[in-house]
């Protein structure tokens, strides 16, 4: 039988189906975590329920480097086995998906009194290769001064003495996510955002029996039952413990992570750069299409959870470093066209400043049944999800379990008609450069765009932009990227659309005012919106724009 879309539309099934049965597992949290281990459980054979406060991938995997990377600085910290694991999982990660998680060569500065000389960095970016089982090309080298120059001329010329040149992977988180939830969604398991978990139900044993959830959209209640409930909920991790009278002395460092964007015309990066900052930290500056972006921030947080702000003391941290390392540039608060800042959900550790906190996961088993996963890094999602796919195997009988598969999701595709190679995914983005010629649109630019986010379901939206009358192609091919997103990726809100799907408030932000008017018209038609939601869709997407525009004195509580 062939799955249902992953859409919006089909939200009163979804809510009918959650609420009249039982499940085998109930995930809450719709970030990266919890979408890898709804596939992971689905493919396995679990009847599985996934289900998001707010959109998918709408806190702390929306707000990385945008990176599957093996981890580089962590080898300084001895953690050979998240290197290892991290290292490995990219390729994996890149052959399920190889448009999305994109070969990245990166430029490791050799500069007077840097965080590495030549001889560690040689050393370091070979036993870094050898962990993570790099191969040909992609092994690391040695550059000179001007080799290193020449692969990228903004860098200081009076300070550089050579660079380490080594492989990583650039990825899009959101869409990552997305493509998980989707592929999850045809496994069988049923996944709905805006609907938060309120309470735990417990039986007369104090084990969790069912969750009262509120669906955002209607403001009505339901109640969701299930053999067992995992919490993948990122910095909530903790507040769902305390809900659960489960948090003890093992609990969460957050820290912040802000990167800005410039337009490329003021920041004209060629190259990904990783290099030293004054304080002894390492950031990376990276070209991604039309912008450049900088990051990241590493900083104790105590602010709001629901909305986490860039600060003026992040920004000139950020400027004063990039400025620092590519003088001739003279970037200027004025030139940043947009910001994110995102939080890093850790496991506390005594007396540790924030960068040197480990990014290792660590799961939490309540006497209630509550699993919990804290900690972890984007490139271990699939790792991740078999481990917490152990702790819900051990509630198991033999019986049950020997009805399951094991994991295989290292096989498993993430998008319908893959490609499988980054020459093909080339291949493709030149003929859909040819084809969009031939419908008006000239810039290169939405090819690479197209590609890199969808793969070949650009495919659906090239389509379906035939059946648009605008004058306008641009406007065309983003009604119908709007009309894919509603039908196919569970677009609920303005800010799902011009965030998490598209990116386009943080690489493209003047097309969220340019287009705004006219997308909030499609999903009034499409979502039946009456004046009311229309009013607070706008509202949202306002505080959203001022965050990504705006820098604040201090952290919002």
């Amino acid at each position: 039988m062939k799955a249902k879309p992953f859409s919006i539309l089909h939200r009163a099934e979804d809510l009918k189906t959650v609420s009249t049965q039982k499940f085998d597992l109930v995930i809450i949290g719709g970030g990266v975590t919890g979408a890898g281990i709804a596939l992971d459980a689905a493919s396995r054979g679990l009847k599985t329920c996934l289900i998001e406060k707010n959109d998918f991938a709408s806190g702390t995997s929306n707000k990385s480097t945008k990176l599957i990377h093996g981890g580089l600085r962590y080898l300084k910290q001895l953690e050979i086995g998240l290197v290892r694991e991290s290292g490995r999982e990219r390729a994996i990660v890149h052959k399920l998906a190889p448009h999305l998680v994109i070969p990245e060569k990166m430029l490791l500065p050799l500069v007077e009194d840097g965080t590495y000389g030549k001889m560690m960095t040689s050393i370091g970016l070979k036993v870094y290769d050898f962990l993570a089982d790099v191969e040909g090309d992609d092994r690391r080298r040695m550059l000179d001064k001007a080799e290193t120059l020449k692969k990228e001329p903004l860098l200081d010329a009076e300070t550089i003495l050579g660079s380490g040149y080594y492989s990583e992977y650039r990825t899009d988180d959101a869409r990552l996510t997305i493509e998980l939830l989707k592929k999850a969604s045809e496994f069988g398991a049923t996944i709905l955002n805006y609907c938060e978990m309120d309470t735990f139900v417990y039986n007369t044993k104090k084990e969790i029996k069912s969750i009262q959830c509120i669906d955002h959209n209607s403001g009505e209640t339901f109640t969701i039952r299930s053999r067992n409930f995992v919490s993948a909920t990122g910095p909530w991790v903790d507040k769902l413990r305390e809900k659960d009278a489960s948090k003890n002395n093992k609990h969460l460092h957050l820290t912040k992570g802000v990167h800005i964007v410039f337009p490329i015309e003021k920041f004209p990066l060629q190259q990904s750069v990783y290099f030293d900052v004054a304080d002894g930290r390492m950031i990376f500056a990276i070209p991604r299409g039309r912008a450049t972006y900088v990051g990241t921030t590493d900083t104790d947080y105590f602010g709001n959870l629901d909305r986490v702000v860039t600060t003026k003391a992040d920004i000139h941290y950020l400027l004063d470093a990039v400025n620092d390392a590519f003088p001739d540039i003279h970037l200027k608060e004025e030139d940043i066209e947009s910001n994110w800042a995102g939080l890093r959900p850790l496991i506390h550790e005594e007396e540790k400043d924030p960068s040197e906190l480990s990014r290792k996961d660590e799961i939490f088993v309540s006497k209630s049944g509550l699993i919990s996963i804290a900690g972890g890094k984007l490139t271990g999602y699939r790792k991740m999800a078999q481990r917490v796919m152990d702790a819900v195997l051990k509630t198991m009988t033999d019986k049950q379990e020997s009805k399951l598969k094991d994991s295989y999701t290292e096989k498993i595709t993430l998008t319908t008609d893959a490609m499988t190679s980054s020459k093909e995914v080339k291949k493709y983005q030149k003929e859909l450069q040819l084809k969009l010629q031939e419908v008006g649109i000239e810039n290169d630019y939405f090819a690479w765009y197209l590609t890199s986010h969808y793969g070949k379901q650009a495919n659906d939206i090239l389509e379906k932009m035939q059946s648009f009358t605008d004058e306008n192609p641009e406007s065309k091919l983003i009604r119908a990227e709007l009309w894919y997103g509603i039908h196919y990726e569970m677009i609920n809100s303005l800010a799902d659309f011009f965030i998490r799907r598209t990116g386009r408030l943080y690489f493209n932000i003047s097309s969220v005012a340019k287009y705004e008017t006219l997308i909030t018209k499609d999903c009034t038609q499409y979502l039946n919106w009456d004046a009311a939601r229309i009013t607070k869709e706008k509202e949202t997407l306002s505080i959203l724009v001022k965050d990504a525009t705006h820098f604040y004195d201090a952290e919002l509580v």
